[in-house]
């Protein structure tokens, strides 16, 4: 908070050096940039100078009614902090009646319970599903003709295997909202998939105190890791800030903690071993050497970066991102997981995003000169393929 401080210093004092002098928005930076603060705390100082400009120009009777209006917005914001407080004990509350529901859920999935007749039955759906069952099973008919008539000297694509119709549970049930799902899909190397494939449920466990909540990853034994379960704890808080406190805007997650993956030998994702070349400075001999570094891989999402002391813009928006993710599978995913299987439960922007790059790989097709289309995860490195089979999950 120093940095702020010192930005609200700066502007204070340049108020109180006359109120006759006026200080342009370029000359404040200027002044702010030599006291040495940040970009963000430049922005927020030179806001700040605008709107006590805006008082300003107001009457001072005005003035003291806003003042007082700052005062009643606090006692709001007090009330509004214990309202979400107790939100929060009826989520933890709630969170033990959904427990069974989402362990029945888990069973089907996983081909541990079959369920029965009447558990199957949807009236407020069934009609409408086998009018839309029918159009779609006559639109694929339509769809397989026209690509086995195709264009002259085309090759045509092999048929991917029907699923067997003695398979136990949902295949793929994880993976497939992963996929559906724009920012999981993103965060989802090709290398992360034979994983993924593994995942078997995520559950989401709520804690009272501290404030916050778990997310709970459960795997199938692969070839990857011995931990059956990977978690992602982040911690809330539910009070406004003293300084601030009119920023309040409900809880907020100010900090996550993940956990150790035990990868077998060879088979970490997250870590890539790159080559280079260094040349002695006297003697211009070259040696190569190898290195470790960071490779992209939804498996990071365990190991989050610490929350600095001093605000760093690039790891604060890290930390923002993960905090939204976490949020997103939280309040989404987990509850309403097979409404993103299917498709009916996805946002807007997982549907726009599907759509835009269906548009961008015709356009690629309609140009001979034009690169290959990217693949669905567009902007990322292809990975090559290894000489070893992709790790396939052991059903228990």
């Amino acid at each position: 908070m120093g940095s702020v401080e010192r930005a609200g210093d700066v502007c204070t004092s340049e108020m109180e050096s006359g109120e006759d002098e006026v200080v342009s928005g370029g000359e404040l930076a200027q002044r702010l940039m030599k006291s040495g603060i940040t970009h963000n705390e430049m922005i927020a100082a030179i806001t700040n100078r605008i709107h006590a400009e805006t008082l300003a120009s107001l009457p001072p009777n005005v003035r003291r009614r806003i003042r007082a209006l700052r005062a009643l917005q606090k006692e709001f914001v007090e009330v509004e902090a214990k309202f979400y407080s107790e939100v929060h004990v009826l989520e933890c509350k709630y969170e033990k009646l959904y427990k069974p529901i989402f362990e029945k859920r888990a069973q089907i999935v996983n081909g541990l319970y079959e369920p029965t007749d009447d558990e199957c039955l949807n009236p407020w759906r069934d009609d409408s599903e086998e009018e839309e069952l029918a159009r779609a099973v006559q639109n694929a008919a339509i769809t397989e003709g026209e690509d086995k008539t195709g264009k002259e000297g085309d090759e045509t694509k092999p048929a991917e295997p029907a699923m067997d119709p003695n398979v136990k549970g949902i295949p793929d049930f994880w993976y497939t909202i992963f996929r559906n799902v724009s920012m999981l899909n993103e965060m989802m190397q090709e290398h992360d998939e034979p994983i993924i494939k593994c995942l078997q449920d995520i559950k989401v466990q709520m804690l009272e105190d501290p404030f916050g909540f778990i997310l709970e990853f459960y795997f199938a034994p692969n070839e990857y890791f011995t931990n059956t379960v990977l978690t992602k704890e982040y911690s809330m808080k539910c009070k406004p800030d003293e300084e601030n406190p009119l920023e309040f805007e409900g809880p907020e997650i100010y900090s996550c903690k993940g956990c150790e993956i035990n990868w077998k030998k060879g088979k970490n994702v997250t870590v890539k071993t790159i080559k280079k070349k260094q040349k002695h400075k006297s003697r211009g001999s070259v040696r190569i050497v190898t290195k470790s570094v960071q490779a992209d891989s939804f498996f990071n999402f365990f190991s989050p970066p610490t929350v600095p002391e001093e605000t760093d813009s690039d790891i604060q928006a890290l930390l923002t991102a993960d905090f939204e993710i976490g949020h997103y599978i939280r309040e989404r995913v987990v509850a309403r997981a097979v409404l993103i299987y299917t498709g009916e439960g996805l946002d807007e922007e997982d549907d726009d995003d599907y759509e835009e790059e269906e548009e961008e790989e015709c356009s690629s097709e309609e140009s001979d000169d034009d690169d290959p289309p990217p693949r669905r995860r567009g902007g990322k490195k292809a990975i090559k393929d290894t000489e070893e089979n992709p790790a396939e999950c052991k059903q228990q």
